[in-house]
């Protein structure tokens, strides 16, 4: 089960509508194109659509399969007491003293530039179920780091 901000879910949606009526009909057309150039045998043009399809496919089934799992997060029944999904963390590096803000979010709501970190990135599980004020080590590849909780609050 993944849970996510229905902000998300609703763009997993939007993304597989688009999979089944844009893309899967550019995919058929595609092979039925390629097929309409004869021998089928030596038609590499033909092969490659046939496996554009399988990917196309293949991610829809995915998709499908996540949308299946999702259970969205009503926000408003969500805690500022302590760090858990869908929680904006603001912190302080206690290395280097920089500030830093992420809400922690599920895996295919994750998105850096947005400033939001899936669940299963070592400093999300670092800051889970922890308050504020408390200073959390974290083990990230480059090493350890010491945050500083100082601020919760939701999505």
């Amino acid at each position: 089960m993944a849970y996510m901000s229905q902000e998300g879910y609703d763009k997993l949606i939007a993304e597989l509508k688009r999979l089944e009526s844009i893309e899967r009909p550019k995919a058929s057309a595609a092979i039925a194109e390629a097929r309409e150039k004869g021998d089928l045998s030596e038609n590499s043009e033909y092969d490659a659509a046939k496996e554009a399809q399988a990917h196309l496919e293949d991610k829809i089934n995915q998709l499908k399969l996540t949308i299946s799992e999702a259970k969205v997060v009503d926000i408003s029944r969500l805690s500022t007491d302590s760090v858990q999904i869908l929680s904006k963390v603001e912190m302080t590096n206690m290395t280097n003293q920089a500030k830093m803000t992420y809400t922690i979010v599920s895996e295919s709501e994750a998105n850096l530039r947005e400033g939001k970190i899936s669940i299963k990135t070592p400093i999300a599980q670092g800051l889970l179920n922890h308050k504020v004020g408390d200073e959390v080590e974290v083990k990230i590849p480059r090493g350890t780091i010491k945050l500083r909780i100082d601020k919760i609050t939701v999505g």
